[in-house]
């Protein structure tokens, strides 16, 4: 820690001399795209030169919070929306929503209304979608027609029968892949039903719900009726080979994976998988409302730069561009209107996902409580917890670590309280 503070530090020291020099911080592998879009911003707006710092991903959560703690963040960073509450609930972002009212650039109406909604954070904006990822299912359509099914499902009863007629676990074949480390799928099933995730404000968990229950019983019945095997992403070594042989005919995952399977798979099998939205328990299903947002950190020395580089990475065809460079999917309408997103048929499913998607709670803990969300569904998939223990024993566990906001909020009403 004392090494990151120094390193943070001498990192400010260095990043704020020149005041033409704006600062920007990415994570994992978008940096390596945005070199290739900064060159013509910076002959737009010649009197600015961008300095680029790529964290990688293992390591910038915890990079971002030195920071701040060292008063020495850059001008602006790419963030995940699920930390954005995190840094908002810090005070460590700058509010943005006087500046878009000002934009003829960035405009609300064009994004899709669930990715904005994750940038807001107790009323107020603080960032601007930059990217969405949500999830999805890649389906072998040759082996679903095989089985007497020519579209894939449109509601959970269509996708079991599916999964039980392609699941073949005494040969080693099963229905789909869903690592049991991995909580974007059972995450994705339950924000699909009309209790929310969290109840009291944040203040307590909610997975005792009726609609959460229902979701975990139908993931952990995907096991038990070995239409999945109970395995990690480890364990599962190379899924896109594995889907390529038949072994899943479904994998349930995002949008970087069309260009894996793409790169991995011969394409003279491109005929024979596709992407399809999300099933949902009665009719077509919602998913989540992930990826990465830009914003401007409070503490800026060119807040008017950063703003500046925010509305030309919103440019639709900058977007476009940026599809084509790295494959993450805009989160503007209009940049769907790029020949290499509207006119691929795998992608445009992807498009129409995002008319259903719905943001997870914006609290700072969500990322602990959904971790442990996961750990708790494994023990219920290895037939240790019922499904009502299980349900229980989650929201035990994201009460304890509720039970620091509980004391915020709770004291923060009665110091209001006290005020009037």
């Amino acid at each position: 820690m004392l090494v990151m503070l120094i390193c943070a530090s001498l990192t400010a020291c260095s990043q704020h001399t020149d005041p033409h020099t704006l600062t920007f911080w990415t994570i994992g592998r978008e940096g390596e795209a945005i070199t290739q879009l900064l060159p013509e911003f910076e002959r737009e707006n010649p009197g600015i030169h961008v300095v680029l710092q790529q964290l990688p991903l293992s390591a910038a959560h915890q990079k971002l919070l030195t920071a701040f703690a060292g008063d020495s963040t850059p001008d602006m960073t790419q963030l995940g929306n699920t930390w954005l509450p995190e840094l908002a609930a810090l005070g460590a972002l700058e509010p943005l929503q006087t500046r878009v009212a000002h934009s003829s650039i960035v405009r609300p109406d064009d994004y899709f209304p669930s990715i904005w909604s994750t940038n807001v954070y107790d009323g107020v904006l603080y960032g601007v979608p930059w990217y969405v990822d949500t999830r999805l299912l890649f389906y072998r359509s040759d082996l679903l027609k095989a089985a007497g099914f020519d579209a894939p499902p449109h509601d959970w009863n269509e996708w079991r029968r599916m999964l039980a007629a392609l699941s073949h676990p005494e040969r080693g074949v099963y229905g789909i892949l869903l690592p049991t480390n991995e909580y974007e799928q059972l995450m994705s099933l339950a924000l699909q039903q009309p209790d929310s995730l969290l109840r009291a404000g944040g203040r307590y968990g909610n997975f005792e719900s009726q609609g959460f229950k229902r979701a975990l019983t139908f993931y952990v019945d995907t096991f038990r009726l070995h239409q999945a095997p109970p395995i990690t992403n480890i364990e599962a070594g190379n899924p896109w080979e594995e889907f390529g042989r038949g072994v899943y005919s479904f994998y349930f995952s995002g949008p970087w994976n069309i260009g894996e399977f793409r790169k991995r798979l011969p394409a003279t099998e491109e005929a024979d998988w596709n992407a399809a939205p999300l099933p949902g328990p009665v009719g077509p299903g919602a998913s989540v409302a992930g990826g990465s947002s830009l914003v401007i950190f409070r503490k800026a020395r060119n807040k008017q730069a950063a703003w500046k580089l925010i509305e030309y990475l919103s440019r639709p065809e900058v977007q476009g561009r940026f599809y084509d460079l790295l494959g993450d999917m805009p989160p503007r309408r209009s940049s769907w209107n790029q020949s290499s997103l509207r006119d691929d048929p795998k992608v445009q499913a992807f498009r129409e996902q995002l008319e259903r998607l719905k943001p997870t709670p914006p609290v700072p803990e969500w990322e602990q409580i959904v971790n442990e969300m996961q750990l708790v569904a494994a023990q219920a998939v290895a037939g240790d917890l019922t499904v009502d223990q299980a349900a229980a024993e989650i929201d035990r566990r994201a009460d304890r670590i509720l039970e620091k906001r509980r004391w915020m909020l709770d004291h923060a009403h009665h110091a209001a309280s006290e005020a009037l």
